[in-house]
């Protein structure tokens, strides 16, 4: 885990300064393919493919999306669950979030050291992000603006999916989650988790299409 003790904290200048991007910087096609790192990506699904929602990284078309609709307010942080080669983070970085204000978490180790490399600044956690309420630091708690999920929960039985929906609201209490998935429709049955859904964004130019949907806590 990089938490990185009280001094990365203590040099973020929480500041209303931020403001929702109007555009996203792409970064460089180098960039972006030393991020992406395919082959530890496939590695990673071939040893666990159940963990996986796909073969291959998230595109650039999915990752834009995801960043308009999971942009934090001013002086908040982005929590991502199933962080993999980093290529949503990297995408928040290329639209101008500093790095400290990212918390990816992670339960493949190759994965997460590859993530300490690529993004100093950032808390890196490797674990299970069943276990949220034990594994963020508590000076993040209430500093949460926005959760982007990119564990596939459509694989999960529905006790499963509940223990994630339970850690998610523990440690970002009244923000509900993004969940980037591949099914057509709703990849959560939300009415049996108490759950409102909304298709925020579609891409055909993932590898497969792709949906981003917003799920929030009923009443």
């Amino acid at each position: 885990m990089n938490e990185g003790g009280q001094g990365i904290l203590g040099q973020v200048d929480f500041t209303p300064a931020d403001s929702p991007p109007q555009g996203v910087r792409q970064p460089t096609r180098q960039d972006a393919r030393r991020v992406a790192n395919p082959l530890l990506f496939l590695r990673a699904w071939l040893a666990h493919p159940l963990r996986m929602g796909s073969v291959i990284p998230s595109s650039e078309s999915l990752c834009r999306r995801v960043v308009r609709q999971g942009w934090p307010e001013p002086g908040r942080a982005v929590l991502e669950l199933g962080t993999g080669t980093g290529v949503v983070a990297r995408a928040f970085v290329a639209a101008g979030l500093s790095p400290e204000r990212l918390i990816l978490v992670e339960i493949d180790p190759q994965m997460a050291a590859h993530l300490r490399e690529e993004f100093p600044g950032a808390t890196v956690i490797e674990g299970d992000a069943r276990q949220l309420p034990a594994l963020i630091p508590e000076r993040w708690q209430g500093r949460i603006g926005s959760v982007v999920c990119g564990i596939p929960l459509v694989l999960l039985p529905d006790a499963e999916q509940r223990r994630f929906i339970d850690a998610i609201t523990a440690v970002a209490p009244g923000r509900g989650f993004l969940h980037y998935s591949y099914c057509v429709t709703s990849p959560l049955p939300y009415r049996r988790h108490g759950l409102t859904a909304r298709r925020e964004a579609w891409t055909p130019l993932n590898l497969p299409p792709a949906s981003v949907w917003r799920y929030q806590l009923a009443g």
